[in-house]
């Protein structure tokens, strides 16, 4: 059985320092209670991962969560106006 590889150092962001953990295929990391996140695969540069949350919790990728907090502070538009015969 190969070892387990866990790296864990902090990576200054704008926001503070980040956590920055190394995992291999099929290994998971938790957050808190509830939240897994697994690498699913890893090919080239691009890593899937897949992420176990409770219904309540959205997850989304970032651009899609950057798009629709954008979308939700604009007014909302008026419903269609009905046709008039």
């Amino acid at each position: 059985m190969i070892g387990v590889a866990l790296v864990l150092y902090g990576l200054p962001t704008e926001r503070g320092n980040m956590l920055v953990l190394s995992r291999r295929r099929d290994e998971t990391i938790m957050i808190g209670d509830d939240i897994e996140i697994t690498v699913v695969d890893i090919r080239g540069d691009k890593v899937r991962l897949g992420i176990n949350a409770p219904r309540h919790i959205p997850v989304h990728r970032k651009e899609v969560y950057d798009a629709i907090k954008r979308d939700s502070s604009k007014p909302p538009l008026a419903p269609p106006t009905p046709p008039t015969d």
